[in-house]
C-alpha cells in the first residue's frame, strides 16, 4: 500500500510566527491522483515538499503506507520528485538522464537499459534518448523529467508546479498526457500547481489551501458544486463566482428589480440583515430586469461570450455569459437575470462559512 497520510503536519520558519502549513490532516488513497492548489504562498509547495523530506516536519507525522516518514531522510522514503525547472544535467543524454539516479544506486546497466527504454516509450521520447537537453523543447525537456522519475517506479510521486514553464497550447495538451499516464501507472501522486483550472482536470481530488491552512479536500465537481467556504466559492472556477452582498428582504434578497429566493434554512442562519450569493457566470444571462449593470468588457471566445459589468453597489466586476452570436456592446446598460435559483450559493457574511441549503 502506498496512502500517504498526513496527521496534524505543520511547519513552521524560522523566525515566522505563522506557520506555513497548519496542522493538515489529510489522506491521499493508494494510486489516488491529489492536486494541492492554492495561491501563491499559501503553503502547498511547503506540504509537497514536507513529503519529500525536503522540509522538516515540526509537529504532526507524515506516513507513506505503513512506515512513518517524518523524520526519515528524503532518499530512503521511495518518492519520486518531478520539479518545475526540470532540472536536467546538460552534458548528459536524454538516456543517461533518465538512468542517472538507477547508476547511483548501483542498479545493473541491463536493468537500467529496459527501464529506460519502457519508459521512453510510454512518453514518446525514443527518438531522442541519444539527444542532450538544450536539443528538446520544453515539452519534451518536462517528459524527460517525468520519465527519470517513472524509471525509478517509487511509491509516491510528488511534482511542483512542472507544467509551469510551458507555453498555454501545451501546457494544455501536457496536463492530459500526464493525468493520463498516471492512470496507467496507477502510482499514488501528490500535484502542486496554482492554477484551478489545472486542478479540475486533472485531479482525482482536489486539496485548497489558504494561508497554510486545508479548506476544503473533495472531487473536482463537489468543489465546484458545494465549496464550503468564500474562499473555495471564489477560487475554484474560470471566470470565478459572483460574490454579492445583498439585503435580506421579504421571500430572499434584493436582485436588483427582483427578489431571489433564498430558502429559509439560510436565512436563519445568517448572521445579520446581508446574505452573500454566489452566482456562477454561466447561471446569469441578460435580461429586461434583475441586476442593473453597464458592460465594460466583452469577451469573445468564439463558441462563448463573457461580459464584465459594473453593477452600484458592487466592489468586483460582475461577470456574465451572453451571446457569442449577439454579444452585447461595451458601454452599454443591460440587467442580469439567475437562470436557476437552485444553482445559487450562500454565505455568512461574517464568518464566510457556506449556508444550510
Amino acid at each position: 500500500m502506498s496512502a500517504v497520510v498526513f496527521e496534524g503536519a505543520t511547519r513552521v520558519y524560522p523566525g515566522q510566527e505563522r506557520p506555513a502549513v497548519d496542522h493538515i490532516d489529510l489522506e491521499v488513497e493508494d494510486g489516488e491522483f491529489l492536486v494541492l492548489v492554492g495561491p501563491s504562498g499559501c503553503g502547498k509547495s511547503t506540504t509537497l515538499r514536507m513529503l519529500a523530506g525536503l522540509e522538516d516536519v515540526d509537529d504532526g507525522s507524515i506516513h507513506i503506507g505503513e512506515r512513518d516518514v517524518t523524520r526519515m531522510p528524503p532518499k530512503d522514503r521511495d518518492i519520486a520528485m518531478v520539479f518545475q525547472n526540470y532540472a536536467l544535467y546538460p552534458h548528459m543524454t536524454v538516456a543517461e538522464n533518465m538512468g542517472f539516479a538507477l547508476r547511483i544506486a548501483k542498479v545493473s546497466k541491463g536493468d537500467i537499459n529496459r527501464r529506460v527504454a519502457e519508459a521512453a516509450d510510454l512518453l514518446g521520447l525514443t527518438e531522442f534518448l541519444g539527444r542532450k537537453p538544450k536539443a528538446l523543447s520544453g515539452g519534451q525537456r518536462q517528459r524527460v523529467a517525468m520519465g527519470r522519475a517513472i524509471v525509478r517506479s517509487p511509491r509516491v510521486f510528488c511534482m511542483d508546479e512542472p507544467l509551469s514553464n510551458l507555453d498555454a497550447k501545451l501546457r494544455v495538451q501536457t496536463r492530459t498526457q500526464v493525468a493520463a499516464l498516471q492512470r496507467r501507472l496507477g502510482t499514488t501522486t501528490v500535484y502542486v500547481t496554482h492554477d484551478q483550472v489545472e486542478a479540475m482536470t486533472m485531479g482525482d481530488r482536489v486539496a485548497v489551501l489558504k494561508d497554510g491552512v486545508l479548506q476544503q479536500v473533495a472531487a473536482p465537481r463537489e468543489l465546484y458544486d458545494r465549496p464550503v467556504n468564500l474562499f473555495v466559492a471564489g477560487f475554484m472556477g474560470s471566470p470565478a463566482m459572483n460574490l454579492l452582498e445583498l439585503p435580506v428582504i421579504d421571500g430572499g434578497v434584493a436582485f436588483g428589480t427582483t427578489v431571489l429566493p433564498v430558502p429559509r434554512s439560510a436565512l436563519i442562519e445568517a448572521s445579520g440583515s446581508t446574505v452573500v450569493v454566489g452566482v456562477r457566470p454561466e447561471n446569469l444571462a441578460p435580461s429586461d430586469e434583475g441586476l442593473p449593470i453597464v458592460v465594460d468588457v466583452v469577451e469573445e471566445l468564439g463558441s462563448d461570450a463573457y461580459l464584465y459589468g459594473r453593477a452600484d453597489g458592487v466592489a468586483t466586476p460582475v461577470v456574465s455569459r451572453a451571446d457569442w452570436r449577439r454579444p452585447p456592446v461595451k458601454g452599454t446598460s443591460t440587467h442580469l437575470e439567475v437562470i436557476d435559483p437552485e444553482a445559487v450559493h450562500h454565505f455568512d457574511p461574517v464568518s464566510g462559512e457556506r449556508l444550510a441549503r
